[in-house]
């Protein structure tokens, strides 16, 4: 865990109310019927509560990263055109925005909070569209996972442990990933897991996941149903990963990589069994 002194926490505490103004400013900008949601208007309220998500994982903030999971969820839905944002939805969603900005002002006492109201509020927005984010894997299905590092000590480690759970290729730069990943989109074979190093020659990390993004979108694919992207960095760049949940990654791993926490991320997106 990363102190709340610590003044990276302090850089995302501060940018955690940008993102939740812009979440607000964007739900307040939804038409009243909500049968026409604008696309950049729903994406920009999806990627502020993302960033606010994921941060939060590095400082253990466990409240504000679960109710902000599930504000996520149904942002989610509505970007994806499976929940329409009526004035009643909009109204829980600016709700957890509040609730989410009053967290993160008092982050010390945040952990203690009770949110289980508002949290159910967006569970019932969820349960109301009669639909699930987590896709049905058939008996025989095999993790198709992409490993970009340009380190041979981590690539062997991580390519030998994911061999177990199915198909491990291999990129050592980003542009060799982006290269692997677009033709696995044109051959309807995407990748379900992609462990992505931030520092690498050619192009970097970040830059990969824009890249891969643009084109999972590109193809009507939104990151909540595209590949999950696991950032593995050293300790010294964790300012570079508060910028890539930004640009939606779904997690990260600090070097050297613990196989234990790479399972735990494994089964919270539904790539391994529990």
């Amino acid at each position: 865990m990363i102190h709340l002194d610590n003044e990276l926490a302090q850089v995302y505490l501060a940018e955690c109310g940008e993102h939740l103004n812009i979440m607000e400013k964007n739900l307040l900008a939804i038409e009243p019927d909500g049968a026409g949601v604008d696309e950049e208007i729903a994406n920009a309220a999806f990627r502020a509560v993302h960033s606010v998500k994921d941060g939060a994982g590095l400082f253990e903030l466990t409240k504000i990263r679960e109710l902000a999971h599930q504000a996520e969820h149904a942002m989610a839905l509505i970007r994806s055109r499976k929940m329409v944002p009526t004035p009643n939805r909009v109204s829980v969603l600016l709700r957890a925005t509040d609730t989410l900005r009053a967290l993160v002002d008092n982050p010390g006492a945040s952990n203690q909070a009770d949110i289980s109201a508002i949290v159910a509020a967006l569970a019932g927005l969820s349960a109301d569209s009669n639909t699930s984010a987590t896709p049905r894997r058939g008996v025989d299905w095999r993790l198709r996972a992409l490993l970009v590092e340009d380190d041979f000590t981590s690539r062997l480690l991580l390519q030998t442990f994911l061999s177990r759970y199915g198909d491990c290729h291999i990129a050592v730069n980003g542009r060799e990933a982006v290269a692997a990943v677009r033709e696995a989109l044109e051959l309807g074979q995407s990748y379900d897991l992609i462990c992505m190093d931030i520092m690498m020659p050619e192009m970097d990390g970040r830059e990969a996941v824009r890249q891969i993004r643009a084109m999972e979108e590109g193809r009507g694919i939104l990151s909540t149903h595209g590949s999950k992207i696991v950032m593995t960095t050293a300790v010294q760049e964790i300012k570079e990963v508060m910028r890539c949940f930004r640009d939606l990654c779904d997690a990260y791993l600090v070097k050297p990589i613990d196989l234990a926490q790479l399972v735990e991320i494994m089964k919270a997106h539904n790539l391994v069994g529990s």
